[in-house]
């Protein structure tokens, strides 16, 4: 097998974001199937990553319910759950059907604010996470905002703080500057450095000539695309997809999302076949 390396240097990526990517394009459309253990790690090994640690990506995410262990025969298969089934719907929806500019804004904002007992800092600091997760921001410290009618009463629910917050969504005023709004209240320059960087690192990879032709260039479209799709969907996780009429006119998403969308055509079809040459798998059994 070759298995070298041939994508752009960039951020570290986590072993299970890159078997997120893999399970999300390769498995989750393909029916209730387990994959052989083997079969991931030479798959993953494409993507840089070490036996070991995909050995032991593979025992956390079936400790975190994320993975189902089958055995057959001698051999160990490991198949999705409902939990990581739904995570991966909800990934392949933000990385295909969800551009990364939010050209279509309505002009509504969801408002959600809360107050927590003193003593409550863990749920105070899941909350906050969760939120940002979710693309809201601080406007005050006790209210956080988004653009767009979100529906967050589920997050708020699970946390179990229903009692202690309320959402809102409204307008606003025309004496509000939203623009400046938006820069006290996210961080637009880090979010636009990650879309510049993404931009330029890939680019100038296509650009050497390692994504030409057929998308499999001089080295692995398999890896490269595990690596492509896994650091795109860290990136867009991380951006509030904020009215694109309030912000700079060269914002880089824009480019990123071209440059990310060219090379993910290029790849899908040899990564394709080379998955299916490489996965060996078994149907997987009801729970």
């Amino acid at each position: 097998m070759d298995s070298r390396v041939d994508f752009p240097e960039g951020p570290q990526l986590r072993p299970q974001s890159l078997m997120f990517a893999f399970f999300g394009g390769h498995v989750l459309e393909e029916g209730p199937l387990c994959v052989y253990s083997g079969s991931v790690i030479e798959v993953l090994a494409r993507a840089g990553v070490g036996e070991q640690a995909v050995r032991s990506t593979l025992t956390r995410m079936v400790n975190r319910g994320l993975l189902r262990r089958q055995r057959e025969g001698r051999r160990m298969y490991f198949g999705l759950t409902p939990q990581a089934t739904e995570i991966l719907w909800n990934g392949k929806k933000r990385l295909w059907d969800t551009g990364a500019v939010n050209d279509d804004w309505d002009g509504t904002w969801t408002l959600l604010g809360f107050s927590l007992p003193e003593s409550w800092q863990r749920q105070r600091h899941d909350l906050r996470s969760r939120l940002a997760w979710s693309g809201f921001g601080p406007l005050y410290s006790g209210l956080w905002i988004a653009p767009g009618d979100f529906d967050v009463s589920a997050l708020v629910s699970e946390l179990g703080l229903a009692a202690h917050v309320k959402i809102f969504h409204a307008t606003a005023d025309d004496a509000t500057d939203i623009g400046l709004m938006i820069r006290d209240t996210w961080d637009l320059d880090g979010v636009g450095a990650r879309y510049a960087d993404f931009d330029k690192r890939w680019t100038d990879w296509l650009g050497s000539g390692s994504g030409s032709g057929s998308g499999s260039g001089s080295g692995d479209p398999l890896g490269t695309r595990l690596r492509l799709t896994s650091e795109w969907l860290r990136i867009i996780r991380t951006d509030p997809r904020l009215p694109a009429r309030h912000l700079p006119a060269a914002w880089p998403a824009r480019s990123a999302h071209d440059t990310f969308h060219r090379i993910a055509e290029q790849t899908e079809a040899p990564a394709c076949r080379m998955a299916a040459r490489l996965m060996e798998t078994t149907p997987l059994r009801p729970s």
